[in-house]
């Protein structure tokens, strides 16, 4: 067996292994009992991978992923993508050897992120636009692949091909299917792991293994000192990351992973340019013409309190030689005092960048971006005091900026101005229409951010700047009057922000480029949305496509699904003007398929199927709740084929708490429902065990309070939920209450522990990665803002770690070895099962090698579920069915 992949987790593992091989608490039990009981008892002791009941794994192993969802559509709308995949990955390649340093995985022999073995693809396809046809590309036997990505014409198709040893990049026809290998030396695809194309399609960008690197750094068989850590001056509000760098050698070890040659290839002939010399490079984005890259450089000092993504880095504008012409940005390294740094999955609170948005124009004129005036400076040189942004974006213009070649300080151009704040920009294909959206809660580090307010749409002519084209104007807390996103020409909507930057932003830049019709003078734009109504359970969502004229503001309707018993939607826009795009059909008991429409001529694109009709097709009930405190919340309930009303039947329940400040932010999450899709199962499902006889309870289950305390009613309004829910169902002859288990994963296993700490309610306990002591994350967690010290009695009464003496029931805890969610350390489960089985409690926990938040391989999956089926047999349905 491989040794831990980071020195710092060898006790963990060693202990979490001590823990996890200690004997399973047997209870005194008569030898009728016994008898009956050892099947599933057997089936939990095991050491070895087993497996749950054949109707489990069929609905667990069912080849969903063989369905085709037509949304990548090459740039010439001839063609779609389509990655197969052949299911979850096998402990065999999830198990390769891999250095971990500080939340980042690469495999040495590779040279690439372990998530480039983990999580490709067996193949590719390309299906007709025009009748569904498929061809195969052709991939190299025994490889897998990923990274797909259409050359700006979509005559070509390029992708990374992965074998044991290296990575390359082919090229593939879409017509014929055949490929080849375009790069002769392999590509270092450790921090950027995907390759952009030129707009012209002549040739690829890429980090490739630098030519003389040295051997990989050993580790010093001796120590060459401790492990060391300081504090810094100021308040360090640090999450609890699960992977740190902690060594010198660790530090060596990053840097020789991510030192790589920045270089383009020419496609047809293969010739390859590097481009400057090697460096620690994080991200690139070409110029359409290649001339220019932005690149972004990875910098020293590194740290050992914060993940790789909180270092520091350099973002500059180099030539094709490599010469450094201006800086755009530096970041230093966050060690938590400039705010809460990034982490793998986790956003940080890093300050917005003076220049948003930036993105090369597609016309090669250079780089455009947002840009705010500078806010002034009173008589004594200090910044004038800060008031709310929408007052200080009236006094300041923000700007639409252009950034042309060589890049001087004299080469910032001015092409239009407001003095409000604009929170998107786009253009045209010529690049003399500029679309802005400004308002709808503000910007963010993004630009374009949630919220409410008013949001207004524009055009303005760039040689025109005065003049305004309103193409659409909403209050964005009138949910239900949501006029749309403006079309891209990819086919798309535009809704937010869509300037890509790190490596895989090239070829074309479709994603700002406004989909336009009509001639000069009568030109005219699309608006793409979904109309949701205020009773989701009567009326299920309508999806729409509108034609705006811009110079007259005149809107019709060309598209308007219908949603008679089927929810249909647009998933590309082929030819906005002619009428012909693509729906995706479904309704609740078909599931969804590809039609592309012209006119009124439907031609079916796809061919998927229910792999699971039972499920598709099983009894299921949706409706509210209501508290002893009048919040009202939802549930649904899907029960077993053979349910027969006055029956009831020992159910599960699987849920995750969610907080909310009242009656009112609750009922918005609920408003998108929509009662005609198809039900969608992964291979984690609860409602599989439907086919085992149980009726599986999915409840909301809100926690209710003002902001910044709402974890104050924790405790009341969880048992309450699960109360005022096991009380209904009861009432209507569902479920037989002596008989019920929970579960939940993540913040749904600390919610699942709580509840058998604090309630009576559960005989069994299914809870997944969770963290079940509170102390160990004491500067926050999910909604609590407060530190363990400002809310000591709210951090201790929601850890059941501390009231695992008055656990009801019996719990299954299960655990991935390499969890890296913030919060939920692999070692929250081992310490928790050690004061189970020293109090006495009936508990058994399952540490699974290798798997990070929530299982991933085919043996885990299939080990979990038949725990899970074990543990319910022995502790739920032992009174209903015999267990041998």
């Amino acid at each position: 067996m491989n040794r831990p992949r980071h020195p710092a987790l060898a006790p963990l593992f060693a202990a979490a292994l001590a823990v996890a091989l200690l004997p399973f608490p047997l209870h005194p039990q008569d030898a009728a009992s016994q008898d009956a009981a050892a099947g599933p008892r057997a089936l939990l002791d095991a050491q070895g991978w087993i497996e749950p009941p054949q109707e489990i794994a069929d609905a667990v192993l069912a080849p969903r992923y063989l369905n085709v969802s037509l949304n990548r559509p090459s740039p010439d709308g001839m063609w779609f993508l389509h990655q197969v995949s052949d299911g979850p990955v096998t402990m065999d390649r999830f198990s390769r050897s891999f250095d971990e340093l500080g939340g980042q995985f690469y495999e040495p022999q590779a040279n690439r992120a372990r998530s480039l073995s983990t999580r490709s693809m067996a193949g590719l396809q390309v299906i007709s636009a025009a009748d569904g046809s498929v061809t195969e590309i052709e991939v190299p036997g025994g490889a897998r692949v990923s990274g797909p990505q259409w050359s700006p014409d979509g005559s070509r198709l390029a992708f990374f091909v992965h074998t044991d040893d290296a990575t390359h990049i082919h090229v593939a026809d879409p017509a014929s299917g055949d490929s080849r290998q375009i790069t002769r030396d392999a590509v270092l695809a450790t921090m950027v792991t995907t390759f952009e194309w030129t707009s012209n399609g002549g040739e690829i960008a890429t980090v490739l293994i630098p030519d003389g690197r040295a051997s990989r750094p050993m580790e010093p068989m001796v120590p060459t000192g401790p492990q060391v850590k300081r504090t810094e001056e100021g308040k360090n509000i640090l999450r609890t990351y699960a992977s740190l760098m902690a060594t010198p050698h660790d530090e060596a070890l990053l840097e020789w992973h991510v030192t790589g040659q920045l270089a383009t290839i020419a496609v047809d002939n293969r010739r390859v340019t590097n481009i400057g010399r090697p460096a620690m490079i994080r991200g690139f984005d070409f110029s359409p013409d290649g001339m220019y890259a932005r690149v972004t450089t990875m910098q020293r000092p590194f740290s050992y309190v914060v993940p790789v993504t909180s270092f520091g880095r350099v973002e500059e504008i180099w030539d094709r030689d490599g010469n450094a012409l201006a800086e755009v940005e530096t970041t230093e390294l966050n060690t938590g005092i400039r705010g809460a740094p990034s982490a793998p999955g986790v956003a940080g609170d890093e300050e917005e960048p003076d220049r948003r948005q930036m993105a090369w124009r597609d016309d090669g004129a250079g780089l455009i971006y947002l840009r705010m005036e500078s806010a002034p400076e009173d008589e004594e040189g200090e910044e004038e005091e800060e008031e709310e942004e929408d007052s200080e974006s009236a006094r300041r213009m923000d700007r639409v900026m252009l950034w042309a070649p060589p890049f001087g300080e004299d080469d910032e151009s001015v092409l239009y101005e407001s003095r409000q704040r604009m929170a998107n920009h786009r253009y045209s294909a010529d690049h003399e229409w500029l679309f802005v959206t400004q308002g709808g809660g503000g910007g963010g580090r993004g630009g374009f951010g949630g919220g409410r307010g008013a949001r207004t749409e524009y055009a303005v002519r760039l040689d025109d700047p005065e003049t305004r084209y309103a193409i659409s104007e909403w209050d964005t807390g009138e949910f239900y009057e949501n006029p749309g996103s403006l079309l891209m020409t990819s086919g798309q909507a535009g809704g937010g922000a869509v300037f890509r930057f790190g490596g895989g932003g090239g070829g074309g830049g479709s994603g700002r480029i406004v989909a336009m019709a009509g001639d000069a003078g009568q030109e005219a734009v699309f608006l793409m949305g979904t109309i949701y109504n205020e009773d989701p359970l009567a009326e299920s969502p309508k999806s729409f496509l509108d034609r705006v004229s811009l110079r007259t503001g005149e809107t019709e309707r060309i598209y308007e699904s219908s949603n008679d018993g089927e929810f249909e939607r647009i998933t590309t826009v082929l030819d906005a003007d002619a009428g012909r795009f693509v729906v995706q059909r479904e309704s609740p008991t078909e599931v969804a398929q590809g039609y592309v429409v012209e006119g009124d001529t439907r031609t079916q694109l796809t061919n998927n199927v229910d792999y699971t009709p039972d499920l598709t097709n099983a009894p299921r009930q949706r409706f509210t709740v209501e508290r002893p405190d009048g919040f009202r919340f939802l549930v649904n309930v899907t029960m077993p084929p053979d349910f027969r009303e006055g029956e009831p039947r020992p159910a599960m329940f699987w849920f995750y708490p969610r907080e909310y400040e009242d009656q009112e932010g609750y009922d918005e999450g609920a408003r998108t429902y929509n009662k005609n899709a198809f039900p969608n199962f992964g291979a984690r499902s609860i409602e599989y065990l439907i086919r085992l006889g149980y009726v599986v309870v999915e409840p909301d289950a809100p926690i209710v309070g003002e902001e910044g305390r709402i974890n104050n009613n924790y405790q009341h309004d969880l048992r309450n939920n699960l109360a005022a829910v096991i009380d209904e169902l009861d009432a209507r002859g569902i479920i037989d209450r002596r008989r019920l288990g929970l579960g939940g994963h993540s913040y749904g296993a600390f919610g699942t522990l709580n509840a058998m700490v604090h309630t009576p309610f559960f005989k069994a306990g299914i809870a997944g990665d969770g963290n079940y002591n509170r102390t160990f994350t004491p500067l926050g967690f999910q909604r609590e803002p407060r530190h363990f010290w400002d809310a000591r009695e709210v951090y201790l009464g929601m850890s059941p770690f501390v009231y695992a003496n008055n656990l009801t029931g019996a719990v299954l805890l299960y655990h991935g070895m390499h969890d890296q969610n913030v919060g939920t350390a692999p070692d929250h489960s081992p310490r928790l099962f050690h004061a189970l089985n020293g109090l006495g409690k009936d508990a058994a926990m399952y540490l699974y090698p290798f798997e990070d938040h929530g299982p991933a391989t085919r043996e885990t999956l299939l080990d979990l579920w038949g725990r899970w089926a074990a543990w319910l047999d022995l502790h739920l349905a032992a009174e209903e069915r015999p267990v041998t």
